[in-house]
């Protein structure tokens, strides 16, 4: 039917743009990595002792706590540089994931859910009418608080950790993108040394099973070979294209 065609068409364009979603995300993880290894960095002794206090005094009680400092410290510094340059993105993506699990375990997972605490949780509850009271007495206070917005109680919930590890899950899957990070022009230079910087999806080219059809592979990635298939060109990553019988 002519409306798959036209839907067939119009998706196979709308994919030539599949580089700037996967952009967007290492353009949105970069200031909160950013964040974070600023604060560490800024704040490396209280971070230490933080992980190494008893949960009796606010503390996380983690063994060997400067190692763990150093390597929370680490690893957010060198992803904030990698997601900032489309560097090694895939790699990168997988300690920052176990940052963000073991942050989301020993810090938020005790709060639920919710990062921002809901309506009817009690903690707002009981802010409301902190906030009520202070507009009926004083009024003058009321307003310089609400000026800028409306205040709200941070719950620290799990939402937020699991957020980011899902995006940086794109990330180790798909990869920095094309065209605007490094990774795809070292792939391009050297595909056959660094082709796993490239999406996972035109990876699966190199494992296919042998005598198995081609995989046809979107333009625009480094290639090794190319042929014609049924009309339709067809690109190979990281080996020769195979070979036709041209009796058949």
């Amino acid at each position: 039917m002519m409306i798959f065609r036209w839907l067939d068409t119009a998706f196979r364009r709308v994919q030539l743009l599949d580089f700037l979603p996967l952009l967007a995300i290492r353009i949105y993880l970069l200031p909160i990595f950013y964040e974070g290894a600023h604060a560490k960095l800024t704040g490396f002794s209280a971070l230490v002792q933080w992980f190494g206090a008893p949960a009796a005094q606010g503390g996380l009680n983690m063994p060997a706590p400067l190692l763990m400092a150093t390597l929370a410290t680490a690893t957010e510094t060198a992803g904030c540089i990698c997601l900032a340059l489309g560097l090694f993105t895939r790699l990168i993506s997988i300690p920052l994931m176990v940052t963000m699990t073991v942050a989301g375990l020993s810090v938020h997972w005790s709060h639920g859910w919710a990062a921002i605490a809901g309506k009817t949780a009690e903690s707002t509850l009981r802010f409301q009418a902190f906030m009520e009271w202070l507009a009926q007495n004083f009024p003058g206070r009321f307003n310089y608080i609400t000026k800028l917005g409306d205040p709200i109680i941070l719950n620290n919930g799990i939402e937020f950790t699991v957020t980011y590890v899902i995006m940086l899950a794109v990330l180790l899957f798909y990869g920095a993108g094309r065209f605007l990070s490094l990774d795809y022009w070292i792939a391009r230079g050297r595909p056959l040394l660094f082709g796993w910087l490239l999406p996972a999806y035109h990876d699966a080219a190199l494992v296919r099973p042998t005598g198995s059809p081609p995989m046809p592979q979107p333009t625009g990635y480094p290639v090794s070979g190319s042929g014609d298939l049924s009309g339709r060109r067809a690109v190979y990553i990281g080996r020769r294209a195979p070979s036709r019988d041209k009796t058949t």
